[in-house]
Order: C-alpha cells, then structure tokens, then sequence
C-alpha cells in the first residue's frame, strides 16, 4: 500500500534577478518517509526547501499539504502547516535552558507553566528516544544536544513535515547513528521527513526514497534500494565521475613544523586549546578530527599568527636552513621570513576573502600581503582567477564578478583554489569541501594529494570521517581542546576516532602512533 503524500510542489520557480535557482521543480514527500534531497553546489535544494519553510516565495507553481494549496508567506505560515525546518546553524539563546527555549515565541498567554512545558518535552523525548537535560543551559551543551532541542522545538509546535539540513555535519559517528535511531523512529510515527545532505553514504542507510536536483531542475527520484554512491552521483553530474580518493605513500617527509604544549585562552578567560603538541611532515597529510568546537580554529589560527597564545611553542623547519621559531609572530612577520603557511579559515568570507572584490582582485591579495604593490600588473592574477574557475568549474558570470554574488560553495573554491596555488611548504586547511558537491570535493582532494607530492606538508581539518580515513596519512583527534590522539588513518577505524572525539583521558602520544 503507497504511502500517502505529505507535500507535494508542481512546477516551482525562483528567481533572483536573472538568476533561476528553481525551475518547473516537481517534488513530493510522503507520510512515514525519509526522502533525501541531492544536488550539487547551486542545483537549488536550499532555495527549494526554503520555499517550503516559508523564507522565500515561490515565482511560480502551487504547494500542496494534504492534497490542499497552500500558501507559505512567512516561516509561520509555515509552522502552521506542519512544517518545520532544522537549520544547520542552530537559532538558541545562550543563556536560556532547553525548555525555555523551545517555549520561546511559543503563541498562547504571555505566561507558560514552565513546568507543563518541560512535562510535555519529556513525553515527545520519551516517544522518539531523545536525551535530553530540560534544565541545562545552551551556553553547556554539546552541539549534539543543542541540535536535540532543534528538533523538540519544531515538534513541541506539532511538526508533521520535518526538514534537515546537514543535519550531521558537525556530529561525532555515534552521535550520528543515535540521530538516525531518533528520525527511524519518527518516520514510523508518520512523520515526513526531508535531509539535505551531501553524504551519500548516509542518504543510502537512511533514506527511503532520493530526489536530484541538477542546475535547479528535478531530474528524478529514485528508490533508495536500488541507488548506489555511483549511480547517485551520476545522476547529480550528468556524468560518470571517478569516486576513488587516491592515497600516495609518503616520499622522504621531513619534519616541517613543531608544535609544543599550545595553548589559547579566549577574552572571557577560557581555555580554547590546551597543550596541543604534534608535528607535521612534509609529503603527508595530516587529518584533525573533532566535533565543532574542539579548538580546530584556535589551532589553525595560532600556527598562521592570527591567534595569541598564553603557552607552548610553534617551530617551522625550512627545507634549507635553520628552524624559525615563530610562536610570537604575527602574519605579517611570518610572511617575511618566507615561511609560507597557506590557511584556508572556517569563516570563508569574514576571514579568506573579501566580498565587494572581483575573483582577480581576490587573487592579488596574497601577492599583495608577500610585499608587492596592489596597483600591479593584473595579467597574472586574472589568468590565475581563470585557471581556478576553469579547473573548479565556479559557477560565476566572470572573474571580474563580485565575489559576494556567488553561493557558498562557490566561494569556498575560489578560496582553495587560490591557497593551494601558492604552493606552500605547510598547507592547511579547514573543512575544504564544507558545502561542497561531490564532484567538487573529489577535485579538492585530488588537488590536496597533488600539494601531498609535491613535498607540502597538509594539515586538513575536516568533519567527515569517511574523508578522512581515505585521505589522511595521520589523524590527529581533538576534544575540549585537548589532543586526545594521533592514530594511523591506514589503521584506525572510524568508532576508534568517535570515542577519541568525545574522551578526554587515554591521550595516545604521537610516539605511539607512529
């Protein structure tokens, strides 16, 4: 017997000025149902599932609850349809408990019972298998915890029709089976559920049914019992494309960076990074996993000079002449002496590039930091802005378009592009593919192995594991801000480094791993 349909959109358009996200997109979810939305970078997913969250408007085509038309003007509209839509950026106060959260802009009297509503969280806790402190404050939770109250917020408002985006994005892999176990059983109450995701791995165990979009046109749905990681990622390019991550054995690495006992405390007097200690060799690439938070950012930031540290030392070991201790230094100071530390930060915009220059102009950044005069010849940063548009396939108008005017994804390559084009002796990384299609992440990783050969020294902070067991040499793991192990990725297994990412004791020395 077929499932009942939840939400159905005939013929939805969307446009941005010339831009067309979305166009004629037919789509439908069903009652008891985990359907998985794929597509590569700008293919419209996002657009389209906003549409059904009420943030943007529909251009043209009709929305269906129920079999009924429906018009969704506003994230309320919305709600009041059953709707509810889990950002990957969680909406929490801080300060307030999870109850009082998810009581938050709830309608009704400007006075709750409190304690009716913690009653009525723990019922839905209790029936979906949730964990959940009602009175524990945002400001200490894990970002798994804070994603439960996420989700009990939208169901506290009677949530029929749930939308995921990257929902594990950020989540250690038991974390990550514990949500599938949730969202199972969901699907089971008759919730409809949509995941945009880009792990394919994750689509195939979870998913019931996958829908493609391709340049913001659907171009099928298909069962997920007879998909496979090829066929979807065809379906998504339009082409074959090849899913190995090649792995090169290191050729002669050298020492190229010493980091001893770094420490980083914040404004507010917390430790973000405590005693961090690893080395880096040139011709490997070394993976630093952690859930978000662990003092990635801190790391990266304190090696590049971007970050003050209270304690430790870092050690930059040149391929000819004596090591620099550059522990003090700023980016500036560590750009004279030559030492050429790549950095791509989190925060692509706020940090790596900035969004009223044009790609070419965003390329004459770096020459510009190494000494030079910005009033340059463009000739060679244009045709640089070309080769990474050409060889990334950005989806732009052209490289004299404002940066600010391309999605994420697309900015992000950009990013790479122009780090791993200066090769440098130290690379790093953080989350390089975050936001990113497959075929565009195959290509950075192949682009990160061609540095690997070429004797850099890679340091790749990323949040999928599956990566980073296929790409990694080493594997350094984070939590708290402490190294609580450095494994061999030819060895280790992925539940080894999920419960180094949540223990704190136990450290295995790098002598240890090898």
């Amino acid at each position: 017997m077929e499932k009942k349909i939840a939400v159905e959109m005939r013929g939805v358009t969307k446009r941005f000025g010339s831009v067309i996200a979305n166009e004629n997109v037919c789509l439908d979810v069903r009652r008891g149902e985990i359907l998985s939305v794929l597509g590569e970078n700008g293919s419209g997913k996002t657009t389209l599932m906003n549409m059904l969250s009420g943030i943007y408007f529909p251009d043209e085509g009709q929305i269906f609850i129920e079999d009924r038309p429906v018009t969704i003007r506003s994230p309320r509209d919305a709600f009041e349809l059953g709707i509810g839509m889990i950002h990957q950026h969680f909406k929490l106060v801080d300060v307030f408990t999870a109850a009082e959260n998810i009581a938050l802009g709830l309608p009704g009297p400007m006075r709750l019972s409190l304690n009716e509503v913690r009653r009525k969280i723990m019922d839905l806790a209790n029936k979906y298998g949730f964990e959940i402190d009602v009175n524990q404050k945002v400001y200490d939770m894990s970002v798994s915890q804070k994603q439960t109250v996420e989700i009990l917020k939208v169901l506290y408002r009677g949530a029929k029709i749930l939308i995921l985006d990257e929902p594990t994005a950020v989540l250690t892999p038991q974390e990550t089976e514990r949500l599938f176990r949730i969202l199972r059983n969901m699907r089971e109450d008759g919730k409809a559920i949509v995941i945009i995701t880009h792990k394919l791995a994750e689509v195939l165990a979870l998913s019931d049914r996958v829908s493609v979009l391709r340049k913001g046109h659907s171009v099928g749905t298909v069962q997920t019992a007879g998909a496979t990681v090829q066929s979807l990622t065809e379906l998504m390019v339009g082409k074959r494309v090849t899913l190995d991550i090649e792995r090169p054995d290191p050729v002669r690495p050298e020492r190229r960076l010493d980091v001893k006992d770094l420490t980083c405390v914040n404004a507010e007097g917390i430790t973000t990074l405590d005693h961090a200690a690893f080395t880096a060799r040139s011709g490997e690439i070394l993976g630093i996993a952690g859930v978000a938070g662990s003092g990635q950012k801190e790391l990266l930031e304190a090696i590049a000079g971007l970050q003050p540290t209270t304690e430790g030392s870092v050690t930059f070991y040149p391929k000819q002449g004596d090591p620099v201790d550059t522990t003090h230094m700023n980016a500036g100071a560590i750009d004279k002496l030559g030492i050429r530390l790549a950095f791509v930060p989190e925060d692509r915009l706020g940090m790596g590039l900035v969004g009223s220059m044009d790609i070419t102009e965003n390329m004459m950044l770096r020459t510009y930091r190494e000494g030079h005069s910005f009033l340059t010849d463009k000739r060679g940063p244009r045709k640089l802005a070309e080769r990474i548009v050409q060889q990334l396939e950005v989806v732009t108008s052209g490289v004299s378009s404002p940066v600010r005017r391309m999605s994420g994804g697309n900015v992000q390559k950009v990013l790479v592009g122009r780090e791993i084009a200066s090769a440098p002796s130290v690379l790093m990384v953080a989350y390089p593919v975050r936001g990113l299609d497959i075929n565009s992440s195959y290509t950075i990783y192949h682009l990160l192995n061609e540095q690997k050969v070429k004797g850099s020294a890679v340091i790749c902070v990323g949040e999928d594991l599956d990566v980073l067991l296929a790409l990694c040499d080493r594997i350094m793991v984070l939590c708290a801000g402490k190294v609580t192990g450095i494994v061999d990725a030819r060895t280790a297994t992925k539940e080894e480094i999920g419960l180094l990412m949540t223990h704190t004791e136990g450290v295995i020395e790098e002598g240890e791993a090898g």
